[in-house]
């Protein structure tokens, strides 16, 4: 299996849609230099050379100085497959653009600051695993529904009703669509558990939706 078999073109993921993360940093979004708390999606891209696939070694990030960095983290959202081009759809049928449904994962940096793009930590080689497969779109009665667990060596590490995510997934869909065309096979992944999950070399993690799958990989040993 190559890394593009779940994702064609974009994977789109989505920051800041967890209402607990929210309320906690509710006061350092109204202080410099954010002077407010985001009024729209807060959206990343995570780019080719980052897709990877279920039972993938994930690689360990190494510093500018070619050292391995200290910490790692990792966060888990259900990923949406577009199944037809969407462009400025409404809330109301954005569901009916959808192919089907998977899991992302994304291994990153852990985050300090929401106020620029962190690059860097982002877009680092093999980070972002999709799968295991897709599960076509009529088999979810109701995604926002879902509960995305995060597992690390067999230990439940964070549990993420998608019913906390400040914005639906219909929502979501509706409001990239004026931002961006998505094209069929592109993803979104729509939510992380604010609090992202640290890990160690040789982890092995487990991201699970209840309907979906497993996700399964590991991190790159010493």
């Amino acid at each position: 299996m190559t890394a593009n078999t779940l994702v064609n073109s974009k994977l789109v993921c989505v920051a800041l849609n967890d209402k607990s993360q929210l309320a906690a940093l509710e006061s350092t979004f109204n202080q410099d230099p954010y002077k407010k708390p985001p009024t729209q999606p807060v959206l990343y891209y995570k780019p080719r050379n980052t897709w990877n696939v279920d039972g993938a070694e994930v690689e360990w990030a190494k510093d500018f100085d070619g050292n391995d960095v200290p910490a790692m983290a990792v966060g888990a959202s259900l990923g949406v497959v577009i199944g037809r081009e969407t462009c400025r759809v409404s809330q109301a049928e954005a569901l009916d653009y959808i192919r089907g449904y998977t899991i992302v994962c994304d291994f990153s940096l852990p985050e300090e600051s929401y106020f620029r793009p962190d690059i860097k930590g982002k877009c680092l080689d093999t980070s972002a695993p999709v799968g295991p497969e897709i599960v076509p779109s009529d088999t979810i009665d109701n995604p926002d529904a879902l509960t995305v667990t995060v597992s690390v060596n067999g230990e439940q590490k964070s549990v993420f009703p998608l019913t906390n995510m400040q914005r639906s997934v219909a929502e979501l869909i509706s409001k990239i669509s004026w931002i961006m065309t998505l094209q069929p096979g592109e993803v979104i992944a729509v939510g992380f558990a604010g609090d992202r999950v640290p890990v160690a070399r040789g982890d092995r993690v487990e991201a699970t939706i209840e309907g979906v799958g497993t996700l399964t990989n590991t991190l790159g040993g010493a």
